[in-house]
């Protein structure tokens, strides 16, 4: 029988860690001299209790490593579990949220999507906007230790490709996630300090500038306006395209560069593929901008970089109501969120490494064609790839599509329109934030839906934060079997 006991006791752990990082926005709210000070304390006791109980009751069975079973659900009922108590918060404090909104508010920061409920964010107490980009930071150095620690060890979804250059952790993964994580938080604390002091130089004022920077690091895209980053419009964009680029490409690179290795990071051809991507999709609509709209050429590659750079790494931020932009960029932001950025990163949806797989495995089957009697082998940066990767980035791309098309659908039967719903099903299972529409578009939030399709719509940025297979797999009669 299945041994939970070690699963609780890391949930346990990092229950009271997220109970500790309440005291933050409550220190914030004191200062301010807000008298919902307390919401926080309220639920930084909870959080710190149930955690610190859950994991001594589960201590006694810790032992030095996790079996794969164990893996799964640690890496699953943590982004569960977190968001539970994450909600407290926003049901206590002001905003007075029901626990639906509140949930999906928490799982939209933990999973770094950025689709918010919130009206009014110039309004709310700093400690509650403080406790927004915490829930999102947290959320993007979570998933880069399981992108690089749990995923290639899981082998979803073609991650196993990476396991030779990232860590050999199978068998004793919590001993070395903690030597891993030391150097990740490091280099993630270092880019996201970076960044509020670049924000500071472009004139946003302290506060904004360490919220922005928590959810610009993560590639989040929570703001503490309801414009978005329109609030800042101008040069600061720019400053923000980089830090969303730079968080956006795979820690692995940053932490073998800290080691005296720069090579990798210079051939990586995920990185090359992202950065071409951007910079094509830029010109495109930067062009378009400059000929159909009365943008001038600067405010036309400002806009299209900072909001094509947002969407396509899923940090969502919106400087400009770019559903105003034409049907032809609107349709182009759908498909760029669907690309996403590097594995390893704070970045989501299907990652550029997925396609490069998927277009090596597709250009061998037409050399085969070609020439029958040839050996034709995939390679991946100069690697042969196994037949196992490419079955599972097939199927990861499968399983991808389907869900997409079951979510948009379970969407529609509460009642939402075609667009909402499909571009809805996006935003959440590739984690961007905006959808289209305007409901749910970059002027617009995701207030207004149904508690069905805020529900169905958590469901899918769990899914989708955690590549769809790790959720699949315990969901199956014969994993709770093995």
């Amino acid at each position: 029988m299945l041994d939970l006991r070690p699963v609780g006791y890391v949930i346990g752990l990092l229950l009271a860690c997220l109970g500790v990082t309440m005291l933050f926005p409550l220190a914030i709210d004191l200062y301010d001299g807000q008298a919902d000070w307390w919401v926080f304390l309220q639920s930084a006791i909870l959080c710190i209790l149930s955690g610190v109980l859950m994991a001594f009751s589960c201590a006694n069975s810790v032992r030095e490593g996790l079996t794969i079973q164990q893996t799964f659900l640690v890496t699953t009922l943590v982004w569960l579990a977190l968001p539970v108590f994450g909600a407290i918060p926003f049901v206590l404090g002001p905003t007075d949220l029901r626990y639906v909104d509140a949930f999906f508010e928490a799982m939209s920061g933990l999973t770094t999507t950025g689709a918010t409920v919130l009206s009014g964010l110039e309004t709310l107490p700093r400690g509650l906007l403080l406790w927004r980009g915490i829930l999102q930071w947290l959320g993007g150095i979570g998933i880069i230790v399981v992108a690089m620690v749990f995923l290639p060890e899981l082998r979803v979804g073609g991650m196993q490709i990476f396991k030779s250059e990232s860590f050999d952790t199978f068998g004793k993964i919590l001993p070395r996630a903690q030597a891993i994580a030391k150097q990740i938080a490091l280099i993630y604390v270092l880019l996201t300090a970076a960044c509020m002091v670049v924000y500071m130089m472009f004139g946003i004022g302290v506060f904004d500038a360490l919220v922005h920077a928590l959810t610009t690091s993560s590639t989040g895209g929570f703001s503490n306006y309801d414009a978005s980053f329109g609030a800042f419009s101008g040069p600061a964009e720019y400053a923000a395209t980089v830090f969303m680029i730079l968080a956006a490409l795979p820690f692995v690179r940053y932490v073998q560069l800290i080691n005296g290795q720069t090579t990798p990071l210079l051939r990586d051809s995920q990185i090359r593929g992202f950065l071409v991507t951007i910079a094509v999709l830029v010109l495109v609509a930067t062009l378009v901008l400059f000929c159909t709209s009365p943008h001038g050429a600067e405010r036309a590659l400002r806009e299209a970089l900072f909001n094509i750079t947002s969407i396509i790494s899923g940090t969502g931020y919106a400087s400009a109501d770019y559903m105003q932009w034409g049907s032809f960029l609107v349709t182009v932001f759908f498909f760029i969120g669907l690309i996403g950025g590097c594995a390893g990163s704070t970045a989501c949806s299907v990652k550029i490494f997925r396609y490069q797989l998927l277009l090596a495995s597709i250009r061998v089957q037409i050399q085969r064609i070609h020439s029958p009697h040839g050996v034709f082998i995939p390679r991946y940066e100069g690697r042969p790839v196994n037949n196992e990767v490419l079955s599972s980035v097939i199927s990861f791309f499968m399983f991808f599509v389907v869900t997409l098309g079951i979510v948009a659908w379970a969407l529609a039967l509460t009642g939402l329109d075609f667009v909402t719903a499909l571009s809805g099903a996006a935003s959440a299972l590739a984690n961007i934030g905006p959808g289209l529409g305007d409901t749910i578009g970059p002027a617009g939030n995701f207030s207004s839906l149904n508690d069905p399709a805020k529900w169905i719509l958590s469901a899918a940025m769990l899914i989708g934060r955690l590549e769809l297979m790790a959720v699949y797999a315990i969901l199956t009669i014969r994993f709770w079997r093995s």
